[in-house]
């Protein structure tokens, strides 16, 4: 028995897969951004500074904002992968219905990536002052 439409089926897979992947990682970063405050804390004892609470604060709320977004990930994901499969069967020849999720999850990431990159380099700049 074959499976009509096998190569189609095999790439959305691949596809879900990858976002699944890429969700894995972001949540994962997300914990290890939560956790940065321990880090700052016994690096701060060895260099003889200390780091402020709004550091701990501002890394809590970007670890967990990237923990969201990679459960988001997920879910877009999932109805991506089901749309797709759908259309597939269809057989239709159609246009994408809308690429509105992707983008703004895109979006989302490139914010949170932005805010940590600008947390960062207010840790270092108040930590040398």
């Amino acid at each position: 028995m074959t499976v009509p439409r096998f190569s189609d089926h095999a790439a959305n897979e691949r596809t879900f897969l990858a976002w699944v992947r890429t969700a894995i990682a972001v949540m994962a970063f997300g914990f290890l951004v939560e956790r940065f405050n321990l880090f700052l804390q016994v690096a701060g004892q060895s260099l003889g500074r200390k780091f402020t609470v709004s550091g701990t604060l501002a890394s809590d709320a970007v670890g967990i904002a990237l923990i969201v977004a990679g459960a988001m990930m997920v879910a877009a994901a999932m109805l991506r992968f089901v749309g797709n499969r759908r259309a597939i069967i269809d057989e239709d020849a159609r246009a994408p219905e809308s690429d509105r999720l992707d983008l703004a999850l895109a979006g989302m990431i490139v914010a949170l990536g932005v805010g940590l990159a600008v947390y960062l380099a207010a840790t270092i700049l108040h930590g040398t002052g």
